[in-house]
């Protein structure tokens, strides 16, 4: 029996109803993609009655925009752990590079409805640039402990911007099949992306003085 199933007939505990419908939601979306999102589902995966998501979202957009900011938070605590693991100041802004990477492989029904929910908004979510601990602002921050320049605001936002890119298309290409022989070679997935991220100049070396 499918978990969501089960559900219909689990009762529901949980103080915080509306992270519970998060959850589910993230759930559905992993398992079975976007389409198959509707408040009806939702309230179905996390065993609650179809009128509670209602509580907490008035339509499925509004559910979306929830969902693409977990994934947000997901993405945050993961360069989190980067910059917390010690890692040389002098790769840290690749590693940032190859977290990302692996974040939009492992999660890439999320990782789409992150950018879909964004694409037709003026700004990307507040908390990219407002959150100290946001996963853009780690990058920023990682630049400028490379040797990034804090005063020169331009050059730093397309610094920023440039190592955002690039990870964004790496992770739309690493999948390729043609690629599969180069990282057979280099020993596997993350030293693939190491190796492309290394030969792009901002990841190698941060940003000079």
């Amino acid at each position: 029996m499918r978990e969501s199933a089960a559900a219909e007939t689990r009762p529901y505990h949980h103080g915080d109803l509306r992270r519970a419908l998060v959850e589910a939601a993230c759930r559905l979306l992993e398992t079975e993609g976007p389409g198959a999102l509707s408040l009806r589902a939702v309230a179905r995966e996390a065993g609650v009655s179809p009128a509670a998501p209602y509580h907490h979202f008035k339509d499925k957009s509004e559910l979306l925009d929830a969902v693409a900011h977990e994934g947000w938070e997901k993405l945050d605590a993961a360069f989190g752990a980067v910059r917390a693991s010690g890692a040389d100041t002098g790769h840290l802004v690749r590693e940032l590079g190859v977290a990302y990477v692996c974040f939009a492989r492992e999660h890439p029904a999320l990782y789409r409805v992150m950018y879909d929910c964004s694409r037709d908004k003026a700004d990307m979510p507040a908390h990219v640039h407002e959150n100290e601990e946001s996963a853009y602002r780690r990058v920023k921050e990682t630049l400028i402990g490379a040797g990034a320049d804090p005063a020169d605001e331009v050059g730093l936002e397309l610094a920023t911007i440039a190592c955002w890119c690039a990870g964004h298309g790496l992770a739309e290409m690493a999948s390729f099949k043609q690629f599969e022989p180069l990282k057979e070679a280099l020993g596997g997935e993350e030293a693939f992306l190491r190796g492309v991220l290394e030969h792009l100049g901002v990841f190698a070396r941060g940003m000079h003085r």
